[in-house]
């Protein structure tokens, strides 16, 4: 019986049929949901791109708060029509989706197959855990461009620079994994010079198109924000504005999100943007020194990735619900090379996708209504994220001492014999 169900489940019928049904589902509730997790989707991206089209092109002719690729997607996803975007938008994500997916289910030799099935299911159940806004913002495509660079990273470095780079001019946050990368591998100058001539590349064709200096006006468009109400850097003064110590939450209208004002509030969301370049640095400075050991790049990237990815949230002003979708690429690189060492964190991130659907979309009224016990829910979820980076940097430490065969003999041990045989003895 076990073994019928170990075949099952790395059967491509059943795993493909699993994918769609996710997206069906994910796609569903985030056009149907009252508190319209789609609401970036059709209330925002769509203008934007309607605009664009109608002539005055964003990033290009003006300033924009995204780097200059995030537009193809919004782009593409017109597909069936204004009308349709947001069922149009479902499309792309499963497509993109789809490409990454097979990449880890499709059968190939070796050991580390089961471990592939392992991680393609724990993706599904991370993106039903955290709900719709999983694949209802621009940050679906940047993870999916991530998860492909971070998988080809040790047989393909130039081309996982590219991919990292591309992400980079979607959304900002992988740039700090390109640095991870350069850090981590042997090969780190054929990531950088990919990266680089990517990055350099994207510019140049922008302003080809007559953006000038437009293309770089992301950087500068989020500097007025202040502290978003899910950010943990917030739960203070989410907990003051309770109880009413001259603090509050507010709508802000410009960047259309809720955000907490309060004695410091402002002082820290000038800080944070400091706070989290210091930390990013901190964490890439330890992982020279773990690489300057002797670590190998197998034991030393994927908890350098987390630890990153993870410090980009809990120091962040922002602290929109779809950060969390960022965390599918390291943990599924962990799952893919480590196996069981990442189970902690693999789970750790599935509790915290719960918690976050929990607070967005499903209760959301009652977390800006300063409901105790969403307060909570978010306080938990906020320590939690702090609780996975402080995991991250302790394994990331613990790989000075951790060698190569250590590592395979723990990813060969995942969910012992689960998956074993059931793709290559079908």
């Amino acid at each position: 019986m076990l073994i019928r169900l170990r075949r099952l489940a790395a059967h491509p019928v059943v795993l493909w049929g699993a994918f769609l049904a996710t997206h069906l589902w994910l796609g569903y509730l985030g056009l149907t949901q009252a508190n319209d997790p789609f609401g970036d989707v059709t209330n925002v991206y769509l203008p934007w791109v309607q605009q664009s089209l109608d002539g005055f092109r964003l990033g290009i002719d003006g300033p924009w708060v995204y780097p200059i690729l995030a537009f193809l997607p919004m782009l593409a996803a017109m597909v069936l029509g204004p009308g349709l975007y947001g069922i149009g938008w479902v499309v792309m994500v499963a497509i993109a989706d789809a490409a990454v997916f097979a990449y880890l289910v499709v059968r190939r030799r070796g050991a580390g197959n089961d471990r592939r099935i392992v991680a393609a299911w724990w993706w599904l159940a991370f993106l039903l855990l955290l709900g719709p806004v999983s694949i209802g913002r621009i940050d679906i495509f940047t993870v999916d461009l991530v998860i492909a660079g971070l998988l080809v990273l040790s047989t393909r470095p130039a081309v996982a620079g590219v991919l990292l780079a591309l992400a980079t001019w979607v959304k900002v946050w992988p740039a700090a994994l390109i640095a991870a990368a350069v850090i981590a591998m042997r090969q780190r100058l054929r990531v950088a010079v990919a990266a680089l001539i990517t990055l350099v590349g994207v510019a140049a064709g922008a302003m080809a198109f007559g953006s000038g200096m437009n293309v770089f006006s992301f950087i500068s468009e989020q500097n007025g924000r202040g502290m978003q109400v899910e950010s943990p850097a917030s739960t203070l003064w989410m907990w003051l504005a309770f109880a009413g110590d001259h603090s509050q939450v507010f709508f802000d209208q410009q960047i259309i999100t809720f955000e907490v004002t309060g004695p410091g509030s402002a002082l820290a969301a000038k800080l944070m943007t400091p706070l989290l370049v210091v930390a990013v640095a901190a964490i890439l400075v330890l992982a020279f020194l773990v690489v300057r050991s002797g670590a190998s790049s197998t034991v030393v990237l994927p908890p350098l990735a987390l630890a990153l990815v993870t410090a980009l949230i809990v120091f962040n002003k922002v602290g929109s619900p779809q950060f969390m979708v960022w965390l599918s690429a390291p943990v599924i690189l962990g799952i893919v090379t480590q196996g069981r060492r990442f189970f902690v964190p693999a789970l750790t991130a599935f509790v915290m996708g719960a918690l976050t659907q929990v607070i967005y979309p499903i209760a959301y009224d009652w977390v800006i209504g300063l409901d105790p016990v969403m307060l909570t829910v978010l306080t938990v979820r906020n320590l939690l994220t702090v609780s996975l980076l402080v995991m991250a940097v302790a394994m990331l430490w613990q790989s000075r001492k951790t060698t190569p065969r250590e590592v395979e003999d723990d990813a060969r041990g995942l969910f012992r014999g689960t998956f074993r045989g059931a793709v290559t003895r079908r």
